[in-house]
């Protein structure tokens, strides 16, 4: 977003005022929420048990059962959909095996851990971010920002070009002894960054900042990259977060579970009774009396006993076990997941029974690794560049594709048997590719040539003559 020629609003002003909107926004807050479910913080944990009053609102009642439980079913299918897709190492293919091998290094376990941590937060969030810098070692390096940070100015409706960006986030600082939380402000350009304090609604410069910093020091010199140093990691095009699908039906999860304990800890101290002829001044009193001493006093009166009946509320399990099927089954399809106990896994289940469970989340996997190979053509343009200016060559024109390896369940025995069958119909590469044992193809086709040569009665007969004494060769003609 760019500021038309005239407006009357400096250009802080302008970051500072979008800034305050976007900080209380509803979409801001959703991608809190998301967050929040994901740590266990649902909504019924603030729930309060009611009544009608004296005056027809409703009022709290705080002697009712009431138990607030979380059955995190939301987080369970994030990290479910986040292990399928980014749980198992990336595979990097191009013919120049020497390039390869630098981006294996360059992207090893460490980015794993981050690029996995960002796959969770943009379910989150529907967007997080990934932040490329040189670490104390001066290493290129990728830091994550959750989507709850970043408030982008995009420079097309498509939201794939940046124009600028700016990071909120708290700071701890000390004033005196006491310590407090700061709200600041780093506004990214493509000429660096600058770290203001957002307070009021107002942002003022940063006194332990510099007044602007550059991304990159290279022999003591300030440089900045050429393309902007934000890559989103959307979860889908629309940038719609997780939450927004499952939220209800995760809230009513809860409030089922958390009703039927409450129905079963009702007991005689707080069901509804019927009394005749009860001696005693008022119902609080009669309640009181029961709770404490659990007796009470009655009274005959012009010929009739006194007594307490209860209205019994019949509490069916069954019930409730249904609609709480129905509802972890409706969440499943919801959130495009699967279900780890489907009763067709019995047994030992044929592939094409596995992939009908994994249809739903394959499917969205695909839509999300769209999304995520744009985000490695940024990347990759990043660590090329810093291959370019450590002096391990020029690779910004070779091919390399980037294969996210999901981590399916599958019928290894089916799998193996299919392996076999294809030999001398397809490459060994792809059969090694395929098969379930081989976590590095290229590593276990190497050994297996090596095993081979040392298996190879010829070759163990030459290299014997060749070692002997005298090296005397196989054959004197």
């Amino acid at each position: 977003m760019k500021l038309r020629a005239g407006h009357p609003l400096t250009e802080l002003q302008f970051y500072a005022k979008e800034l305050a909107e976007w900080e209380t926004s509803a979409a801001r807050k959703e991608m809190l929420d998301g967050d929040r479910y994901y740590m266990g913080e649902h909504d019924i944990l603030k729930r309060q048990r009611t009544a009608i009053g004296p005056d027809g609102k409703l009022v709290p009642v705080p002697n009712l059962p009431n138990n607030r439980i979380v059955d995190n079913q939301y987080a369970k299918h994030v990290d479910q959909k986040a292990n399928y897709l980014l749980g198992r190492p990336i595979t990097f293919d191009c013919e120049n095996t020497g390039y390869a091998q630098k981006i294996k290094k360059i992207l090893g376990k460490q980015f794993m851990r981050v690029l996995k941590n960002a796959g969770v937060e943009c379910f989150n969030a529907g967007i997080s971010w990934l932040y490329p810098y040189y670490n104390k070692n001066g290493e290129l390096a990728f830091r994550l920002f959750p989507g709850h940070e970043i408030l982008p100015f995009w420079s097309d409706a498509a939201h794939t070009e940046l124009d600028s960006a700016v990071r909120l986030y708290p700071v701890e600082v000390y004033a005196g002894p006491e310590k407090k939380i700061v709200m600041k402000a780093d506004i990214f350009t493509l000429e660096g960054v600058r770290t203001y304090i957002f307070e009021n609604g107002a942002l003022s410069p940063d006194p332990d900042a510099a007044e602007k910093q550059s991304y990159v020091t290279a022999d003591g010199k300030p440089l900045n990259w050429e393309r902007f140093p934000l890559i989103p990691v959307k979860y889908n095009a629309k940038e719609i977060p997780l939450i927004r699908r499952g939220r209800g039906l995760q809230d009513a999860i809860n409030l089922l579970q958390s009703d039927f304990v409450n129905a079963m800890e009702s007991d005689a101290g707080n069901t509804v009774l019927v009394l005749r002829n009860y001696d005693g001044q008022d119902l609080g009193e009669f309640r009181k009396n029961l709770a404490t001493y659990r007796a009470i006093k009655v009274r005959s009166f012009e010929g009739k006993d006194g007594g307490v009946d209860s209205l019994q509320i019949e509490v069916n399990a069954e019930t409730y076990k249904t609609v709480l099927e129905l509802l972890k089954k409706a969440l499943i399809e919801n959130l495009r997941s699967y279900d780890a106990k489907e009763e067709r896994l019995g047994g030992s289940p044929n592939q094409m029974t596995i992939q009908s469970m994994y249809c739903d989340i394959d499917l969205d996997a695909n839509a999300m690794e769209t999304e995520l190979q744009a985000a490695f053509e940024d990347l990759l343009w990043f660590v090329n560049t810093y291959l370019a200016s450590i002096g391990e060559g020029d690779y910004s024109g070779e091919e390399i594709s980037v294969i996210f390896n999901r981590d399916i369940l599958i019928n290894e025995s089916e799998a193996i048997d299919n392996c076999i069958k294809s030999i001398g119909i397809i490459s060994d590469e792809t059969i090694a590719a395929m098969h379930p044992w081989a976590d590095d193809p290229a590593a276990e086709l190497e050994r297996l040539k090596k095993q081979k040569e040392e298996n190879d009665p010829y070759r163990a007969a030459f290299e014997q003559a060749r070692n002997s004494e005298g090296g005397e060769p196989v054959n004197d003609e």
